[in-house]
């Protein structure tokens, strides 16, 4: 379960969560005439299946996942049918959103799960086989498929954008590597040693994106989960309008970093904002 997280209480040691690519949450929820941040199910590499006690308007964005219905369309379920997601094809995360949200109990003003302290969701924890979870009330128009046929994500770009300093250069100058044991607390990354900066500094707050260099010079990006302080290097930082995109990495993927501007890094997120409002 994931809405767009509790941001706000990192002076609490508490990251903001939330979904692991909150662009094709926002998109999901718009689809069905939903606030954009509803909660909604965040599934990862695998989904499930999920019957429906009564109709209701769904919405399946994100990862291409082997399902039983339509990407990136509004449908309608009806009451005793089964919407059914295999193994995604490619990329990493998909989001089923259903008209109303997912109605659960908010922590700190969010339905989000925090995974590694149990906080938050349905009972803090993943989805199980028999759960039941209520649909809250419907709030605004859905989008017409008529008159929107097919609202696809925006093309990902072929390298992961970041702002940094000197140091930076060397993480843009290399191909790196999902490693196994990624996960939404960080993607922990695969490649040449980087010197540069490597080992620690003094503890401090870090932000979502920041890209650390611990001892063994093998990069980590800070993710959803993140812890709220640390003592790595900070060598660069992904820019907003790419947290979409590390969301959607799968271990083994390959990732390339390009240095951009901190206009540039505005500009990109302005464009975006525009391309997901148009929806509506």
């Amino acid at each position: 379960m994931q809405d767009l997280g509790r941001p706000g209480y990192a002076h609490l040691g508490i990251s903001a969560s939330g979904a692991a690519d909150a662009l094709s949450l926002r998109a999901g929820n718009l689809l069905v005439g939903n606030a954009e941040g509803a909660a909604a199910l965040e599934m990862t590499l695998a989904g499930g299946a999920f019957e429906f006690e009564s109709g209701v308007l769904v919405a399946l964005t994100g990862a291409d996942f082997d399902a039983s219905i339509p990407l990136w369309r509004t449908v309608e379920v009806k009451a005793g049918e089964q919407v059914r997601c295999g193994h995604a094809r490619s990329r990493a995360r998909g989001y089923l959103c259903v008209r109303g949200g997912i109605a659960v109990p908010l922590v700190l003003g969010s339905a989000s799960t925090h995974l590694v302290t149990g906080l938050g969701g349905f009972e803090g924890r993943a989805l199980r086989r028999g759960d039941v979870l209520k649909v809250g009330p419907a709030s605004g128009p859905a989008i017409d498929n008529a008159a929107r046929r097919k609202a696809a994500a925006p093309a990902p770009h072929s390298a992961i954008r970041v702002t940094g300093g000197r140091e930076s250069f060397e993480l843009c100058g290399a191909t790196w590597q999902v490693k196994e044991d990624s996960d939404r607390m960080g993607l922990r990354l695969r490649g040449p040693v980087l010197a540069r900066g490597a080992g620690h500094m003094l503890t401090e707050g870090v932000p979502l994106g920041a890209v650390q260099l611990p001892p063994d010079g093998q990069p980590i990006i800070l993710f959803v989960e993140h812890q709220t302080t640390g003592g790595y290097p900070k060598i660069a930082n992904v820019i907003s309008a790419d947290f979409h995109a590390v969301g959607q990495l799968r271990p083994r993927d390959e990732v390339r970093f390009e240095p951009v501007s901190i206009d540039s890094a505005l500009a990109l997120l302005r464009r975006q904002e525009e391309w997901l409002h148009a929806l509506v």
